[in-house]
């Protein structure tokens, strides 16, 4: 197997390598791939500077996905996750050791997993977040409104914000199920676009205004990336999860063009 470049930035644990030596080569041999857009992981032609990625979610398997990906093009992920995975025996272990940034939602401490972001971002982390906050719940599995940590933390640190689309995890496993399908194997497409061109936001007070547009913009370009992928076209609007518990998604307002 190849040897893998990392940016020279990456701090690369003992959790980490344990993680990448075991996982690593079973989705090599029951995944096919189909990454696209490495380039756009390259700032200014380096992977040292630091980068936030943020990615639709289709399935709670898919950060093994992303991270092979981001993994075989040089990039270590430090995934904001949510508070529920650390109390986890062994998950709890690799989540810290792996230096993955808890989000405790609703809490003062998601403001400081954002600050923690930040710093790892401004540090050349690669930083990655699935601005839908949670498994899609959108019927057909389309992105889902997003929420404004994402380009927060781009905005704050200056780092560029790289939309990245993925299609194929929920086959492996289907959301919100525990059934894992290794066999026949099925193609995970990866793709990550251009940074996203926030640089009339950029230097401004943080409003709501500005992080909704920022978001807006985000959202727009992964939705069209799974739309290439898919060979489909999206809904003309997003459904947003916040509901009580059993009630289906809510309409978000409507798409922006762009």
């Amino acid at each position: 197997m190849a040897r893998v470049r990392l940016s020279r930035q990456v701090r690369v644990s003992g959790y980490y390598r344990l993680a990448l030596v075991t996982l690593r080569p079973i989705l090599m041999t029951f995944t096919r791939r189909e990454w696209r857009g490495a380039e756009n992981l390259l700032v200014d032609g380096s992977l040292d500077p630091g980068i936030v990625i943020a990615a639709n979610h289709i399935s709670w398997v898919d950060p093994f996905v992303l991270a092979h990906f981001l993994y075989d093009n040089g990039r270590l992920p430090r995934f904001l996750a949510k508070e529920s995975l650390f109390t986890v025996p062994l998950v709890r272990n690799v989540m810290k050791g792996a230096e993955q940034i808890p989000v405790h939602r609703g809490t003062s401490d998601a403001a400081r997993a954002l600050e923690s972001a930040v710093e790892s971002a401004r540090e050349g982390e690669c930083v990655l977040i699935y601005p839908e906050g949670t498994v899609t719940r959108a019927p057909d599995l389309w992105p889902m409104a997003g929420k404004t940590g994402a380009v927060r933390i781009a905005l704050t640190s200056g780092a560029p914000l790289i939309p990245v689309a993925q299609w194929g995890a929920q086959a492996l496993m289907r959301p919100y199920t525990a059934e894992l399908r290794l066999l026949p194997r099925k193609t995970m497409h990866v793709w990550a676009g251009p940074p996203l061109d926030l640089d009339d936001l950029r230097g401004r007070p943080l409003d709501q205004a500005i992080l909704d547009e920022a978001t807006d913009r985000l959202m727009n370009a992964i939705t069209a990336m799974v739309e290439q992928i898919r060979g489909e076209i999206a809904p003309t609007e997003r459904y947003i999860n916040a509901r009580p518990a059993g009630e289906r998604p809510k309409l978000a307002r409507p798409r922006k063009a762009g």
